[in-house]
């Protein structure tokens, strides 16, 4: 099952990546000139969000999955929502804040549900979300592609 589509945008994810795109340009003296800092606050809000979907099934007990998830995507970038796993529980989400796309200047923010699957099988969904410009560089798709590669390899 995989979808690549533009949809309505999740106001979290689409702050985390305004943010970020914002805290990039500081980074090279935007910060430093009121106008470009406001000018890249405004233009990532008009950009569009490119979301990628897809989902797989991990060969794994959930708490062994969740363990196996949060390594891969704590691998590709950082935690930005971390929930206890509690015992017995049939759901998880992990999210995380990664950079792709040339120089891996992109942010992008990718986010696994994971759901208890029958025996020892874990169902996960896997959203990638990143703001497109003028240049498409599908960063979302190859997020997604290549964290579906390492959860299945």
């Amino acid at each position: 099952m995989k979808r690549s589509y533009q949809r309505k945008e999740d106001a979290d994810e689409t702050r985390m990546l305004v943010d970020e795109l914002t805290a990039s340009a500081a980074a090279t003296g935007a910060n430093s000139r009121l106008t470009g800092f406001l000018l890249t606050k405004v233009t990532s809000k008009l950009m569009k969000k490119n979301v990628e979907e897809t989902g797989l099934v991990v060969p794994l007990p959930f708490d062994e999955a969740v363990r196996r998830v949060t390594d891969v995507l704590e691998e590709a970038g950082q935690s930005v929502e971390a929930h206890p796993l509690v015992p017995g529980a049939d759901r998880r989400t992990i999210r995380v804040l990664a950079h792709g796309g040339i120089g891996g200047l992109n942010p992008v923010v990718v986010t696994a549900s994971l759901t208890r699957g029958p025996g020892s099988r874990t169902e996960v969904g896997l959203r990638a979300a990143a703001m497109e410009g003028l240049v498409k560089q599908r960063t979302a798709e190859e997020m997604a592609d290549r964290l579906a590669a390492l959860l299945n390899g």
